[in-house]
């Protein structure tokens, strides 16, 4: 192994050890809590080197909000494996999303609720977010009937991530979480 080698595979784990941190700290204390003097204590790297990684605190955000993305799209595509079709591969893919959102709260935080700077609906989105979206695509095109499927998929979204959030917060009481997620799917797949 050449030096250039060993010291990009080193700077890659510095990254993703940056990254990883950033995550635990914020699922373990919240997002106000990740900040570069944290991170970097927790590391053992001194901040310029978290610098010469991310430009700040926002693009840790978003990298790790990328992880997320690709979290997602894995945890959806595995509920659909097996093979369910119309309404019942919309319901098992609805509650994988929501039981990953309820998993990952300060993860979902990154990708759906905090500044990232990372573009959606876009020419420059990044292949995560784009395959995870693709996911839902692909489950749900089928069955948009006369509207087109992507807008059909963004506001079964939108719906989605609604429901995730209020519930989250406590604007929509927890125990009739599961019946809300039924409306949703009967709503969009029919029964």
């Amino acid at each position: 192994m050449s030096v250039q080698e060993r010291k990009a595979r080193e700077r890659a784990d510095r990254h993703q050890l940056i990254v990883a941190t950033a995550r635990e700290l914020a699922e373990s204390h919240g997002w106000d809590a990740v900040t570069t003097r944290r991170l970097s204590e927790r590391i053992e790297y001194s901040q310029p080197v978290l610098y010469s990684h991310f430009r700040g605190k926002r693009e840790i955000v978003g990298a790790v909000a990328l992880e997320g993305f690709g979290e997602l799209t894995a945890a959806m595509r595995r509920a659909v494996a097996k093979g369910p079709q119309g309404r019942a591969a919309v319901a098992t893919l609805a509650k994988a999303y929501v039981d990953f959102a309820e998993r990952n709260p300060a993860l979902y935080d990154a990708m759906f609720l905090l500044d990232t700077g990372l573009p959606f609906a876009d020419a420059a989105t990044p292949a995560p977010l784009r395959e995870a979206f693709g996911m839902l695509l692909e489950t749900l095109g089928d069955i948009a009937e006369d509207a087109e499927p992507a807008l059909f998929v963004e506001v079964f979204w939108s719906a989605l991530h609604g429901l995730v959030t209020l519930t989250r917060s406590g604007r929509l009481p927890r125990k009739e979480a599961s019946r809300r997620l039924e409306v949703l799917v009967d709503r969009f797949a029919g029964r």
